[in-house]
């Protein structure tokens, strides 16, 4: 193979020294006139920002619930106390009513009508059994009713505890969701919040084995942006990144050096129509910071080694980390493929 026209910027080894998160300064020279916008830029989605903002409308609307649903537990809690105290005071009265059943029963009812001398004292005294039980019934069915609430209280306190349950855990959901999408992307110091909440899906790369590993690739295959030659699943990615609307000016392989790019196995994309120049307004960062959210975010599906993008460097297994090398990769995005 015969060495490309140009040559990039040599990739370097990540370094892991710091955790924090920052944004690069802007650079002091402008670069030529802003590149004609891609099929990727702001405007075409929603920023993450965007996303943020709706998850903390729901978090607030989920914690308003939340609050609703204590108070109206304490309610009902309440009303559960007062019936059962209701209860409790007309137990001694359904004592009785079941005393004075127990000590009379059927029989003693008939003896008493039928131990009468005149149809006068048969009557008075069928008129006193009568109000004995309607009595006794308004009793009885005061105790019911009362239990009735008490048991509707209840099953009522039980569906705002399963209620605020709900609110609770949509509240968990809602913060782990915000903050998975803001360090999946590098955070909002880093992208300066100028990043697409979400990215076109990646078809899956060639040379997945059945149990997730990626099988060795030679370089096969002719590199698309030199006479180089490139992997089978690096140009895969190349021809996912263009169809995701990344389309400004990206070189792949290039000879020599230890790391990847003469193995056919990196590209570095360009924030430029042409050559590289390091970001330099909202156009730029927000381009940069896409293309690489969408390497980040398929990087499971494309078999992505690292990512490296101003200053800083993504492993799948670590996130993001600080970056220190002879480029700060402040004027591309570098891919790395396994």
């Amino acid at each position: 193979m015969t060495a490309p026209l140009r040559h990039w910027l040599t990739p370097v080894v990540a370094v892991f020294a710091a955790l924090g998160v920052f944004a690069g300064p802007l650079p002091a020279a402008a670069a030529p006139t802003p590149p004609k916008p891609s099929g990727h830029e702001d405007g075409d989605s929603k920023l993450i920002t965007d996303v943020i903002e709706s998850t903390n409308r729901n978090y607030s609307q989920a914690k308003s619930r939340l609050e609703k649903s204590k108070k109206r537990q304490l309610e009902l809690a309440l009303e559960v106390e007062r019936a059962q105290a209701d209860l409790d005071a007309l137990a001694p009265q359904v004592a009785q009513i079941a005393a004075q059943s127990y000590r009379t029963g059927r029989i003693g009812v008939v003896s008493m009508l039928l131990d009468t001398n005149t149809p006068d004292s048969f009557v008075r005294r069928a008129a006193a059994l009568d109000e004995l039980n309607m009595v006794n019934s308004k009793k009885l069915a005061e105790v019911n009713a009362v239990k009735t609430r008490a048991e509707q209280a209840k099953l009522a306190l039980d569906a705002e505890v399963r209620e605020q349950q709900k609110q609770t855990n949509l509240m968990a959901k809602n913060k782990r969701d915000a903050e998975r999408a803001l360090s999946l992307v590098g955070g909002l110091g880093f992208t300066g919040g100028l990043v697409s909440a979400t990215s076109p899906v990646a078809r899956v790369a060639p040379g997945r084995t059945s149990d997730g590993d990626w099988k060795p690739e030679s370089c096969s295959e002719n590199d698309p942006t030199t006479s180089g030659c490139i992997t089978p699943r690096t140009l895969h990615m190349y021809k996912e990144v263009k169809r995701a609307g990344f389309n400004r000016f990206v070189g792949c392989y290039r000879p020599g050096g230890p790391w990847e790019h003469p193995k056919g196995r990196a590209c570095d994309w360009s924030l430029q129509n042409s050559g590289f120049s390091p970001w330099h307004n909202r156009d730029t960062r927000m381009y940069g910071n896409n293309l690489a959210a969408f390497l980040i975010r398929n990087a499971d599906r494309l078999g992505i080694y690292y990512v490296i993008w101003n200053r800083q460097i993504w492993f799948p297994a670590t996130g993001w980390k600080s970056y220190s090398g002879p480029s700060n990769h402040t004027d591309h995005v570098h891919v790395s493929l396994l």
